[in-house]
């Protein structure tokens, strides 16, 4: 997953635990909307991180390729609706992501 130093090691700088999927920022805003919660509508999570229904829908597609984002639909009342949550490897790319920013930060 990291990097090698030269010598053929991984190196133990924090950078190397970054998820790369998720240094684009609005992928990484989907993944910590949902970090909070069980599940979230898709119309609720486009407001939140403030994209359009494309952007969102090309962003959640790439991290459920990647496993990290699940994505159910179904109907309420007659009207088509898509809710999207974390899978548990999502939550723990995005915590492991998460800690290497702080330790980054730090110093």
């Amino acid at each position: 997953m990291g990097e090698e130093t030269p010598a053929g090691q991984r190196g133990s700088h924090p950078r190397h635990a970054l998820a790369p999927l998720l240094n684009a920022p609005v992928r990484l805003s989907v993944v910590a909307a949902l970090a909070s919660v069980a599940k979230a509508e898709f119309g609720f999570v486009r407001d939140l991180v403030e994209v359009t229904d494309s952007v969102l829908s090309k962003q959640v597609s790439a991290l459920e390729e990647a496993g990290w984002v699940a994505v159910d639909k179904g109907r309420v009342g007659r009207r088509p609706r898509t809710w999207l949550s974390l899978t548990a490897e999502g939550r723990a790319v995005y915590e492991r992501h998460l800690a290497a920013l702080r330790a980054i930060a730090a110093g």
